[in-house]
């Protein structure tokens, strides 16, 4: 019997990375929605994944703007993700800690967030006081103030707050550095001259914030007051670029409930 050769063509195949993320407790189905969900939607976790894709990098950054979560859990909770493939950390070019930066899988989980904040502001009543809280409110506004718009020299702006539930124990009073190369949030006195002076009710600052309220109309209620500069007084307004979601339409109903009417 004579031997026979078998000229073969090897090829090779790429496949794209698969995220292995094994669970207990988990849904025990094998459909993606039920797979998505088990990284997803655990408790704080799209809320976790909201501030990673606006941009905080740093624990205390993602915490700032989740101040009921324990710290225990952040860190719990970035783990996971770290292990799900959603995120990577690598120790911090400054300072100790680490910095966590989405991946391709983790970017991708953008649309969702978007979908969520957009069904969120159209369907939700938001502005309820056990929800208010001044310093996270702050960090929000913080990242959507109109640099270029700003004055050329640096602008201390006070923010002195009002009308928040008995039990709220968060800050009441902040300072807002504003300058075009950036803008910082300080919780006590940062030490400059005050130049403009914002006194406000929460409750219509957040309802600004969320495209709400007027700013115009807020004013003409007292329920904000601006002194200071006359030139800044003016101006500040246009300085705010307000929620990424505020220009989302809410239906009539919604409207309607919102402004106290009733139908028939």
């Amino acid at each position: 019997m004579r031997n026979q050769s078998t000229n073969c063509t090897c090829v090779a195949i790429r496949v794209a990375p698969t995220l292995l993320f094994m669970k207990s407790g988990g849904f025990g189905q094998f459909c993606p929605v039920a797979m998505a969900c088990e990284v997803f939607a655990e408790r704080w976790t799209p809320i976790v994944l909201r501030e990673l894709l606006a941009g905080s990098q740093h624990f205390n950054e993602i915490h700032r703007c989740i101040p009921l979560m324990s710290r225990t859990l952040l860190a719990r909770r970035l783990r996971e993700l770290e292990a799900a493939g959603i995120i990577t950390s690598t120790p911090a070019q400054r300072g100790k800690g680490h910095e966590y930066l989405l991946t391709d899988a983790g970017r991708e989980f953008r649309s969702a967030v978007e979908a969520l904040g957009t069904w969120g502001q159209r369907w939700t009543s938001r502005v309820q006081p056990q929800n208010l809280d001044a310093g996270v409110l702050m960090w929000n506004l913080r990242r959507r103030i109109a640099l270029d718009r700003l004055p050329p020299r640096r602008t201390l702006a006070y923010f002195k707050y009002t009308g928040f539930p008995a039990s709220y124990r968060g800050p009441k009073k902040i300072w807002l550095i504003l300058e075009r190369s950036g803008v910082d949030v300080c919780l006590s006195d940062p030490g400059f001259e005050v130049d403009l002076y914002i006194d406000a009710d929460i409750g219509a600052m957040a309802g600004i914030w969320l495209g709400d309220l007027a700013f115009a109309e807020a004013l003409r209620t007292k329920k904000i007051e601006l002194t200071g500069m006359p030139d800044l007084v003016r101006k500040f307004p246009s300085w705010l670029l307000l929620s990424h979601f505020a220009a989302v339409p809410r239906p009539p109903a919604a409207v309607e409930a919102r402004a106290g009417i009733k139908r028939g």
